[in-house]
């Protein structure tokens, strides 16, 4: 989408255009990032003046996504990582000038006009504009409504013709159109890219860790999240499988192979978007051999970004910029340490399952055997008593709350892989199996492959889970959410979660 294409139009017929694109440091970036990168190609081949900033102050005010003491570290990070992409798919260095927020957004000027900026906006305005980019919780900070103001006066500080974003950032966009005039700032073009669904279906995020893959991941790990990812036969909707390649690997490459054995009809190149998804939809592509050819195309990308951050410094800037929350440091000599390990929310694999199917337990009277999709290849099998609770017919197509990273065991001869917690948990309406569920403030840590019986780490935190009064899920008061909201239990008002 464009905002602006007349004035667009009127700049080129008499110069190139000054076009920005930034990012604000926060989480490590992923793969969805290559879609702006391949744009910005674009623009340079078109011949326009392209500035890259690395908006580290705005990273602080949302949410404080990024600790002051890790703000410049984090900046570093980002400025080597995205140069490794743009080098990757072969965008020339020298053409593109990069910036730091607060190379100038600390000065007296900049500072002067955030304050002017800030008495002619409404805090219905400010909060409207960051909805879909700044963080949103139950008692939002100040600086999350200034976060929108800020990105509107790098505009004029910039020097620039035109913002590039994705539409995610639109009603920032349209609050820059409407405030900078205010101040006596000329009116931006405005220039959006679409935003990618993550592996799960959903947008992809960096505080969604199923929903990505990470510029750094190994290739294991990358096979890993492909396997799991939400790739239904047939199914054309909310596959982030597809999507990725639409909007990542065609605009890229112009092209995309489908690798298969000769049984299955040998590789078939395709060079439109369209005929692939035709054939996926008709079953001609099977999701197999989808995810593989994926799988092998984002490699090839990822290799040289991969081999710059190998070296010692890189890995050591990377480990400082993102360090992992869940390593305790070691304990003193001759001191006990019962909890080597911090003990937080992130660790725990929490997702949002669908009930396909319930079944009576072949052996025993009271433990019903469930079928649920959380999003993987193969549903779930999950034993429970929680027919006991809720009828049987009501669990059907159900969304269900189940921890997925508990270690499997058997229960009366047939083995659960999972647990879910508290029988009348609801996610939000429109919730697909397989998304995350975190805690509020805990969005960014991975959770455990499988958690450890001897360590009792769920035990620990499930001691602190609750409902609250207006009966929403919590630990220690931070709210259970998705990415479309809070999780509900709306029979259980200030009771107990387990």
């Amino acid at each position: 989408e464009v905002l602006g294409e007349d004035k667009l139009m009127a700049i080129l017929k008499e110069r190139e255009l000054k076009i920005y694109w930034g990012t604000a440091t926060t989480g490590k970036p992923h793969v969805a990032y290559f879609v702006p990168m391949s744009k910005i190609a674009d623009f340079l081949k078109a011949g326009c003046e392209v500035t890259i900033l690395f908006a580290d102050l705005h990273a602080y005010l949302d949410n404080m996504k990024a600790p002051w003491e890790l703000l410049e570290l984090r900046t570093r990070y980002y400025e080597n990582v995205i140069k490794a992409m743009l080098e990757s798919i072969g965008v020339p260095l020298e053409k593109l000038k990069f910036v730091r927020g607060t190379d100038y957004q600390l000065s007296k000027e900049y500072t002067l006009d955030v304050y002017r900026l800030s008495s002619v906006v409404t805090q219905h305005d400010a909060k409207k504009a960051g909805a879909e980019v700044v963080k949103q919780v139950e008692h939002p900070l100040l600086s999350g409504l200034l976060y929108p103001g800020l990105q509107a006066l790098d505009e004029e500080y910039l020097k620039v013709d035109a913002q590039f974003g994705g539409v995610d950032q639109r009603k920032i966009f349209t609050f820059a159109e409407k405030y900078l005039p205010s101040l006596g700032y000329a009116k931006r073009v405005h220039l959006m890219n679409p935003m990618v669904p993550g592996l799960t279906g959903s947008k992809m995020s960096s505080s969604e860790e199923d929903s990505k893959i990470d510029l750094l991941d190994r290739k294991e790990d990358v096979k890993k999240k492909l396997k799991k990812a939400f790739c239904e036969p047939g199914n054309v909707e909310n596959n982030g499988v597809l999507s990725f390649i639409k909007h990542v690997l065609f605009p890229l490459k112009s092209e995309f192979v489908v690798l298969r054995e000769e049984k299955w009809g040998g590789n078939k190149t395709y060079t439109a978007y369209e005929a692939l998804e035709k054939d996926f939809a008709e079953q001609v592509v099977h999701p197999g051999d989808l995810k593989n050819s994926v799988e092998v195309a984002l490699n090839k990308l990822l290799d040289p970004i991969r081999e710059k951050f190998n070296s010692p410094e890189l890995k050591k800037l990377t480990n400082a910029a993102y360090p992992n929350p869940s390593k305790a440091k070691p304990a003193e000599k001759g001191t006990k340490n019962s909890e080597p390990e911090n003990v937080v929310p992130s660790r725990l694999d929490i997702r949002v399952g669908k009930v396909i199917s319930v079944e009576k337990h072949p052996d025993a009277d009271s433990l019903y055997v469930e079928k649920i999709d959380v999003g993987e290849p193969e549903p779930r099998t999950v034993v429970s008593g929680l027919v006991q609770f809720v009828p049987k017919e009501q669990l059907q197509d159900r969304l269900v709350v189940l921890l997925c990273n508990l270690k499997p065991q058997k229960m009366r001869g047939v083995e659960s892989q999972g647990m879910v917690l508290c029988a009348s948990s609801a996610p939000p309406a429109g919730c697909c199996g397989g998304e995350r569920v975190y805690v509020e403030g805990y969005e960014g840590g991975e959770p455990d492959d499988e958690l450890k019986p001897k360590k009792k780490v769920f035990e620990k935190l499930q001691a602190d889970f609750h409902v609250s009064e207006d009966c929403v899920a919590q630990w220690k008061q931070r709210n259970f959410l998705t990415k479309l909201g809070r999780v509900s239990c709306k029979s259980l008002k200030g009771g107990s979660i387990s």
